[in-house]
């Protein structure tokens, strides 16, 4: 263990990295807002029971991944493990189930004990949309139309691919499991131990397992559509009518599953292959069964979560900040002088460094090393002409200022 180095799955957000954050989140933000969206934040961490209910004890993320630790009250508390549970868990709380439709965008970390890779770390951070009280197909082909906006938005739609299935209602799913089970019991000793451990509690979960193996049984294995009710088919063809009435493209993905069973109807993924396995960048579903079993009143509910790791991967360089003006003063009474109008030109939008030590060669060095786009050099002589010299540093070109005239000749150089 070295305490100087960040903990394995951890990284540092230096500048350059938590600038294309921050664009994927105010990008996301825009356009959730455009789409009537609120923003919200929830804890970091929470009961954990808040998580284990919904997710399942039995689960891999529960068992395995979850951050989870008793504090100093004696209270079991889980760092977040994803957004959906805790956002659910405020709607309940603060009596938000009195103002449906709830529409809610957040972003935020979240934590889970994996093995790092490409795009995973063990602290992430996601964007994430919930549509909460409404249970007709228009708001799955809302959110996905919200997803696809913001990938769009960002550059990076034209590099992905949205895939769809569905889950079917409870009647599908229960007859649909039976079925499952049946399939994979006959064939138990050619699947996978993780997979043979699902069996009992988790069937569906199978479906997307990277095991070969698994992936050879999985080719004969039943197909959903067959065990579809009725209504449930109606359900997904009005979903698909919609994402084609507005000009979103989608493929059929019968082996895109959620092994939960408050999840139904509609799952879906935008994956891209231009990051190597962790292919998925935007997933989610509807999960009308989720407020129920967290404790509150039966409440339809969809929505999504991005991995802004992986979309940082996906897009282009972000604008560079603004390029500031640098205040160089020599002297005491040019220093006085250049802390004041540096705080009046900050207060007029003006992006301000201030050269604090050094000769005028290395004050010129540092504004040529901070990509800065003009110099204004206060000495003894600019003080007693009361003017400044202005100095561009792309063309080298230098003028003299009246003190009177420098705001506005600065506004060349925004």
């Amino acid at each position: 263990m070295n305490p100087l180095q960040p903990v394995r799955g951890t990284q540092d957000l230096l500048p350059a990295a938590h600038r294309r954050h921050r664009a994927i989140v105010e990008c996301a933000r825009s356009l959730a807002e455009r789409f009537g969206y609120a923003e919200i934040a929830t804890p970091i961490f929470e009961f954990t029971e808040v998580f284990a209910r919904p997710i399942g004890e039995a689960t891999d993320i529960v068992q395995k991944e979850m951050y989870s630790f008793p504090d100093r009250g004696g209270d079991e508390i889980t760092l977040r493990p994803e957004y959906t549970a805790g956002i659910v868990r405020a709607v309940i709380s603060n009596g938000l189930t009195q103002s449906l439709p709830l529409k809610l965008f957040a972003s935020g970390p979240m934590f889970r004990y994996e093995r790092p890779q490409k795009g995973r770390f063990r602290q992430f951070h996601q964007i994430d949309v919930e549509l909460i009280g409404v249970a007709q197909p228009l708001g799955d082909v809302e959110v996905i139309a919200l997803g696809a906006g913001i990938l769009g938005a960002l550059g990076v739609l034209a590099k992905t691919e949205l895939e769809i299935n569905t889950l079917g209602d409870g009647p599908s799913r229960a007859s649909y499991r039976t079925a499952l089970v049946e399939y994979y019991e006959r064939r138990r000793d050619g699947l996978s131990e993780e997979s043979r451990d699902r069996l009992g509690r988790n069937p569906l979960r199978i479906l997307d397992s990277k095991d070969p193996g698994d992936r050879r049984i999985n080719e004969d294995a039943p197909s959903f559509a067959a065990f579809l009710t009725p209504e449930a088919q109606r359900f997904f063809g009005a979903v698909q009518e919609g994402l084609t009435r507005i000009g979103i493209a989608y493929r059929l993905a019968p082996r895109l599953v959620r092994g939960l069973d408050y999840y139904c109807h509609t799952a879906f993924e935008f994956v891209t292959d231009a990051l190597g396995a962790q292919g998925t960048v935007l997933g989610g579903g509807r999960y009308d069964g989720l407020m129920g079993v967290m404790g509150g009143p039966e409440t339809p509910g969809v929505g999504w979560a991005a991995g802004i790791e992986r979309l940082a991967l996906l897009i282009d360089e972000p604008a560079p900040p603004p390029r500031p003006v640098v205040l160089v003063p020599l002297g005491d009474a040019a220093e006085a002088m250049a802390l004041t109008l540096a705080q009046e030109l900050r207060r007029d939008g003006f992006t301000v460094e201030l050269g604090y030590s050094g000769n005028l060669r290395r004050r010129l060095q540092r504004a040529d090393k901070i990509n800065a786009r003009a110099a204004v050099i206060i000495g003894d002589n600019e003080l007693q002409r009361g003017a400044a010299s202005l100095r561009d540093l792309d063309s080298g070109e230098q003028v003299e200022v009246p003190f009177a005239a420098l705001k506005e000749r600065l506004e060349t150089f925004r």
